[in-house]
């Protein structure tokens, strides 16, 4: 099967059923992606499918095959995903850092749909990524930084 990550194609050998992530990690050898809770429910494997972010521990291979998916690797190849990266840095949003890949992923599909997002905003598009350090306030001034606001 073939996969477009980060722009680059890549041949996968591997069933229509794997997770993405575990194909991104084990087979494809990009591991910033993180293994949370398997569920989809913390979204440390949030990664981009055609521009919209995902949970990639539930999403089989076989349905983004064709799609652009983008992962923490290739965040940084677009301005947004720079400045949401540099914000990150400036505000020193992560504590631990094991969810940072998942919540600068959704912080970025955020500010691509919504370039002024209000606090509300940010608490929605961001619900379902969890810190187990509780840098949420840093996230969201992360997010008003990399929005200018």
């Amino acid at each position: 099967m073939k996969l477009t990550i980060n722009g680059q194609a890549h041949d996968v050998a591997a069933p229509a059923d794997m997770p993405l992530l575990w194909a991104l990690r084990d087979v494809v050898g990009l591991t910033g992606t993180k293994y949370g809770c398997g569920a989809a429910l913390c979204g440390a494997c949030t990664v981009h499918v055609d521009g919209q972010p995902v949970r990639s521990c539930v999403t089989p291979i076989g349905s983004v095959a064709g799609k652009a998916i983008t992962t923490i690797e290739g965040i940084a190849a677009t301005p947004l995903g720079r400045g949401v990266q540099a914000a990150w840095i400036e505000e020193d949003v992560p504590q631990c850092g094991y969810c940072q890949s998942g919540q600068i992923m959704s912080a970025v599909a955020l500010l691509a749909a919504k370039p002024k997002p209000s606090d509300a905003d940010i608490d929605a598009a961001m619900n379902g990524n969890l810190c187990r350090c509780g840098t949420y306030i840093r996230i969201r001034k992360a997010i008003h930084r990399a929005a200018g606001t």
